[in-house]
């Protein structure tokens, strides 16, 4: 599995909100949850798509209205790595800002 190579908050809060969901999420509903704009949200949860870390699947027939959802759910190595990076933001002190570097790796 491929390392995530930026690690900003609003990643680590939606790392949060999957780590916290024993059931896949639909995007909107997290970005709710991790009470950040769907224009943030997407991109996130599209570079985790790509790195492995979880994986998206669309929904199949649905009462409700609207377009089709898409949930996401982490991946074992996903949950692995995400709650790592969620141990070192809770160890970090109150008003240090998040390395902008994971794993020594630049991006």
């Amino acid at each position: 599995m491929t390392k995530l190579t930026r690690v900003t908050e609003p990643t680590l809060d939606v790392l949060q909100v999957l780590v916290g969901s024993a059931a896949p999420v639909w995007g909107l509903a997290l970005a709710k949850g991790a009470e950040r704009a769907p224009g943030t949200v997407y991109p996130i949860l599209s570079r985790l798509e790509d790195l492995g870390w979880i994986i998206g699947e669309w929904e199949g027939e649905s009462d409700h209205s609207g377009p089709r959802r898409r949930y996401y759910r982490l991946t074992d190595e996903g949950r692995i790595e995400a709650a790592a990076l969620l141990a070192a933001r809770a160890r970090r002190p109150i008003g240090v800002p998040t390395p902008r570097l994971a794993y020594g790796i630049s991006g």
